[in-house]
């Protein structure tokens, strides 16, 4: 089984999936170990990330992104994720947040934000989660008051991918805390960081290293109120469901690309890891575990690219996106376990691969909404697309 999926890509798409290939072999690869022990923060491969155009892999052609569809998007997010999955996320957030803008903002928003997203001059991410308001994001506290032509926001937003590095963020507050529904009280802003808006702190991890995730801070943060997402207030929450979407299959993807990481280096170790005798993979307890990671992976495949597909339709796709994230993040932790136990003692050593992908899986079970919640999510669009 091969480390990608094998779907025919348009022609111009699989160039960028070749040229992507090329650097991870040559770029990337040789120093994943070093940095993710170190937790560094790849300065270089942003730098050719930018000339690989993956800032604006999602971002339409007209604002001088490569306008490449979820599939496609998908398919190199899988490929990355499979050589060190930090890289995915950084411009991962990053999309996210061109998405809220191409999908929701003016058009003098998206004539002014999306050519500097899509060159990664200008990058950043979603600033949602709040120490108190994570899954809940009706719950945030973090407030917007007008102020003359602007409005001034204090908050706090936290494990915020791209933190510190980045320089803009799709910010959601409150600027109605009573309105009824919550969510007609909530909007966002294209959020700059000037005076009044600081990084508090960097966030230690288990895993996913070399990605910074701060804690933001808004003190009297000042914003004209040009940056408001659409120019009118209200519309926050539904900008962020909708950016979530593609950061469900983008976790999708990630969680094949490391299932499939690690079935593939336990493929090659068992055949050539030898005990009484003879390779580890003649042995029958190895072949159900190697059969075992093989079927979960393929599975997690299909349900993501059957998302990604929802997605360029432009249908909605909650539940296929939910489903995809659920079942794809829970294949890669079983598969990191799996790994380990089939390397044995070397599957714990830092020398290897396998104990990264152990401490970087349980991150897709939690991120973009927890595993818990896409089954709930899964449940009421089943019940709502099929009425008794």
């Amino acid at each position: 089984m091969s480390a990608a999926p094998r779907e025919t890509l348009p022609e111009e798409d699989q160039m960028i999936l070749d040229a992507i290939n090329k650097w991870l072999d040559r770029d990337v690869r040789p120093h994943v170990l070093r940095l993710d022990h170190a937790d560094e923060y790849p300065e270089d491969m942003v730098e050719q990330m930018k000339e690989l155009g993956l800032f604006g892999a999602t971002i339409p052609v007209e604002y001088g992104g490569l306008g490449l569809s979820a599939t496609t998007y998908a398919r190199i997010v899988e490929t990355i994720s499979a050589v060190w999955m930090s890289l995915s996320g950084i411009f991962n957030s990053h999309l996210i947040m061109a998405a809220c803008v191409a999908r929701q903002g003016t058009e003098a928003q998206k004539a002014f934000y999306l050519p500097q997203f899509a060159t990664g001059e200008l990058r950043g991410g979603l600033a949602l989660t709040e120490p108190d308001a994570g899954t809940d994001l009706q719950a945030i506290r973090t407030r917007a008051v007008k102020d003359g032509n602007g409005y001034v926001i204090n908050g706090t937003k936290t494990w915020i991918s791209n933190g510190i590095h980045g320089q803009c963020f799709a910010l959601l507050v409150k600027t109605d805390p009573e309105a009824q529904p919550r969510h007609k009280g909530m909007s966002m802003f294209i959020a700059r960081k000037d005076e009044g808006f600081r990084v508090s702190k960097k966030m230690e991890k288990l895993g996913y290293k070399g990605i910074d995730s701060a804690e933001l801070i808004f003190e009297d943060y000042k914003i004209s109120a040009d940056d408001l997402l659409g120019g009118e207030e209200g519309r926050g929450m539904q900008a962020a469901l909708g950016g979530l979407e593609l950061g469900r299959i983008n976790i999708a993807a990630r969680g094949c690309g490391l299932a499939s990481a690690a079935l593939m280096d336990s493929v090659k170790y068992a055949q050539v890891r030898k005990t009484f005798g003879k390779p580890i993979a003649e042995h029958q307890a190895i072949q159900l575990k190697l059969g075992e990671m093989a079927t979960r992976l393929q599975a997690a495949r299909l349900l993501t690219y059957d998302a990604a597909r929802a997605y360029d339709s432009g249908q909605r796709c909650d539940m296929e996106a939910g489903m995809a994230k659920y079942f794809a993040s829970e294949a890669a932790v079983e598969n990191s376990l799996e790994a380990m136990r089939i390397h044995g003692g070397y599957g714990y050593s830092k020398e290897y691969h396998i104990e990264r992908y152990y401490r970087d899986a349980p991150l897709m079970c939690i991120g973009e909404g927890t595993n818990e919640i896409q089954r709930m999510i899964i449940a009421k669009q089943l019940i709502e697309r099929n009425p008794a």
